[in-house]
């Protein structure tokens, strides 16, 4: 049963049924701790109960497709999580190769609608630290713009991040999306959260994806992602993906659109550089 005051070895015991002889801290929400089988798991504190539940139930959805690497889920109750650790390798064009073939089978598993949670998340969910709500829509632009940009964009104004005219730029291409959007996609079943930081490359030569904020949405947005922040050899990543699901014409020049949302989740959460970053962003993406 869950207890407040348990600590990662107390939850990795309870959520595997094994006993755990050591217990390695790696910050204030993670631990590795060593369980009585020889198997190392990853414990992880979430900041609150939903947030725990929605990436639970977003590994298992992303499980679910047949597709890509994610740990395995051992648990999850209250605020605790255990799952695999995965060891860490390098990277290397031949796992980026397969992580662009999986993440296209992952797209193409889809989802019942632009902003679906996956099954037992949360619609009250979350990216990184920032709030993120799981509102289904139909047509991706008109989604796109009312839950993905305009929600952070008035969180960025009320809070001083961002002035009122550059808020009406972005506003400005929220109205423009139904132009700028490309042809129309169904929705695909995205990790949602695919920064760098987010992908490990195992030691067995293949590549993992953690911490999703998976949701029903338009497969372009995480190869955005990728773009924004890195990713080793991104090239053979999208080489591989292409070989699986071609991108539709033009999706290169839309990379912005994209990128857009994840920016102004960070100016909310990291301040002014992400809000010049959106700016720019939007700027560019209104010259096409």
């Amino acid at each position: 049963m869950y207890d407040d005051s348990d600590g990662p070895r107390e939850a990795a015991e309870r959520l595997t049924g094994r006993t755990a002889t050591d217990e390695r801290p790696l910050s204030g929400a993670l631990a590795e701790v060593v369980l009585d089988d020889g198997r190392t798991v990853m414990v992880k504190r979430a900041d609150g109960l939903e947030e725990a539940r929605a990436e639970a139930a977003g590994l298992r959805w992303l499980t679910g497709a047949g597709a890509v690497r994610v740990p395995i889920v051992y648990g999850q109750d209250g605020q605790w999580l255990v799952t695999d650790l995965i060891a860490q390798g390098r990277p290397n064009r031949e796992a980026a190769l397969d992580l662009g073939r999986a993440l296209a089978g992952l797209h193409l598993a889809g989802a019942p609608a632009f902003g679906s949670a996956p099954p037992g998340g949360p619609r009250e969910a979350c990216i990184g630290r920032a709030p993120m709500r799981n509102v289904e829509g139909t047509d991706w632009p008109e989604w796109y713009a009312e839950h993905r940009v305009l929600p952070y964009l008035r969180s960025a104004v009320n809070d001083g991040t961002m002035t009122l005219s550059e808020a009406e730029v972005i506003e400005w291409l929220c109205e423009r999306l139904p132009g700028l959007a490309g042809p129309a996609e169904p929705p695909a079943r995205l990790h949602g959260d695919l920064w760098n930081g987010n992908v490990l490359w195992g030691a067995d030569g293949h590549a993992w994806l953690i911490d999703p904020a998976a949701q029903g949405g338009h497969r372009e947005t995480d190869l955005a992602m990728l773009h924004l922040f890195g990713c080793p050899h991104l090239d053979e990543v999208l080489r591989g993906y292409e070989q699986v699901a071609p991108l539709a014409d033009g999706w290169a020049e839309r990379i912005g659109l994209h990128q857009l949302f994840p920016l102004l989740v960070h100016t909310v959460l990291f301040g002014r550089g992400y809000a010049e970053q959106a700016l720019s962003t939007a700027k560019a993406a209104l010259e096409r």
